[in-house]
């Protein structure tokens, strides 16, 4: 069987490049070991989300007298909580076979490899491989949860993120190691359905990839949360017994052990390039992601790479992006690569995280003389009417022409507001004009204009 294209692996990348092929009426076919939609669809983005939103509503209703409500006191059902997720997964991957019957695209179940730069070797369940011919290869085959030394995971006492959210019992104690995003999302949801958590992370403070205001201000919350933050510490080594695991922690103030339950290990992403047929074709890499240009060809004609496995951020809608643009390429439309310094990152913690470009200490490093400005949302009335109040909206524009350098948000819905100022930055909007543009009273995203007018001295509600 031949094709226009054939796609390896079916996650946020692979799945919207096929759909876009077909689209532009190529023959397609995708590959897939596991369940279509990938991890972030069955094991990532959108299970977590679901766990999250538990979460928020068991919160919501203990504090349901704060907004004049009587309730009984509130016991969360960890099992059907965690139920509730995997059926949300199960249904969105539902929706993608959908998309991939209405697009007409062949779905081919098994482990995927490249045998040449136009062929395809498919081993299915049942241990027999068959091979498929196509013009153009696109691999899409993601990643998976990192391994540190002295943090193995044995999917009981140590685990990675698929565990921790399919565990039969909720741990009363966890320690979870990385306060990424994935980190701090688990942190937030186990915390408040009512396990008491530590949070470690080597670097000098969480989500240390975020602007140095976002970071103090979750690490404020989270502690007020009960919540025990240890920053500039790295795990030595965990012991486990049936009664559960001793974790031994190096921190600048010396070595400390914390017993708990169980152990997550959220300490980054791991490439899947094993198996897939990289070396015998010569397909160069490099740190463990294949080397790619701008429209994500790799050195081997016929044979592209996106997503996870390509040097960009691991983030599911790089991925989409990506995948579209490489499949418009090979349609040989006009189309421009991806400008990755106007990628938005999302964390979906309560209060949620949103930035995009640049951070004040990197547009200060990379000379730029800048206006900052900043907007609580105590400030705010819809905030306040919300009963949500705690974070602030900052903004960073260049002083002498205006740019809208970047935009970090740290508060409720947060991830929903910040595609304006990445839609702002892409039609090079300046300061003046943000002020300029209306925004809708009361809201949250009015904070956005009020962060601008305050970086430019007009700030009204402050």
């Amino acid at each position: 069987m031949s094709y226009d294209i054939i796609v390896i692996g079916s996650g946020p990348g692979g799945y919207v490049a096929a759909i876009r092929a077909a689209q532009l009426g190529m023959k397609v076919a995708i590959v897939e070991k596991e369940s279509l939609g990938g991890i972030c669809l069955n094991w990532g983005c959108i299970p977590t989300k679901a766990l999250l939103k538990s979460a928020q509503v068991f919160e919501y209703i203990k504090h349901a007298e704060d907004f004049g409500i009587k309730t009984s006191a509130p016991k969360a059902d960890f099992t059907k909580v965690v139920a509730r997720s995997r059926a949300t997964a199960d249904k969105m991957s539902k929706g993608v076979n959908f998309l991939m019957r209405k697009n007409k695209i062949e779905v081919l179940k098994g482990h995927g490899s490249l045998v040449t730069s136009s062929k395809v070797a498919v081993k299915g369940e049942d241990g027999a491989t068959k091979h498929y011919n196509a013009k153009h290869i696109i691999l899409a085959t993601g990643g998976r949860s990192r391994v540190l030394k002295g943090l193995e995971q044995d999917g009981k006492y140590v685990i990675g993120y698929r565990e921790a959210m399919v565990l039969k019992k909720q741990p009363k104690k966890m320690v979870v190691v990385g306060a990424g995003a994935i980190g701090v999302e688990f942190a937030y949801f186990y915390n408040a359905m009512g396990t008491e958590v530590t949070l470690i992370e080597y670097a000098p403070r969480i989500l240390p990839n975020e602007d140095k205001d976002v970071s103090k201000e979750l690490t404020k919350i989270y502690k007020k949360a009960g919540m025990t933050i240890m920053t500039g510490s790295a795990v030595q080594s965990v012991t486990t017994n049936s009664r559960g695991c001793k974790v031994l922690v190096k921190t600048p103030k010396g070595e400390e052990t914390i017993s708990c339950n169980v152990v997550l290990s959220a300490v980054g992403v791991a490439t899947n390039l094993e198996n897939i047929g990289l070396e015998p074709l010569g397909i160069k890499t490099e740190k463990g992601r294949v080397v790619v240009d701008e429209f994500y060809r790799t050195n081997v004609k016929g044979v592209y790479a996106i997503g996870d496995i390509t040097p960009g951020p691991a983030l599911a809608h790089v991925a989409s992006a990506e995948g579209i643009i490489c499949v418009e390429k090979i349609a040989g439309m006009d189309v421009e690569g991806l400008d990755y310094q106007n990628i938005p990152g999302c964390t979906y913690c309560q209060p949620e995280v949103a930035s995009v470009g640049y951070t004040e200490e990197q547009a200060k490093e990379e000379g730029y003389d800048i206006k900052v400005g900043k907007f609580p949302f105590s400030a705010s009335g819809k905030a306040s009417a919300a009963g949500h109040n705690e974070g602030f909206v900052k903004l960073i524009f260049d002083a002498k022409y205006g740019e809208f350098l970047g935009a970090h948000m740290i508060g409720s819905n947060v991830t929903e507001m910040i595609a304006e100022v990445v839609v702002a930055r892409k039609l090079e909007t300046t300061g003046h004009e943000i002020i300029k543009a209306v925004h809708p009273h009361p809201t949250m995203s009015e904070a956005v204009m009020e962060a601008a007018a305050a970086a430019y001295g007009e700030v009204i509600h402050l």
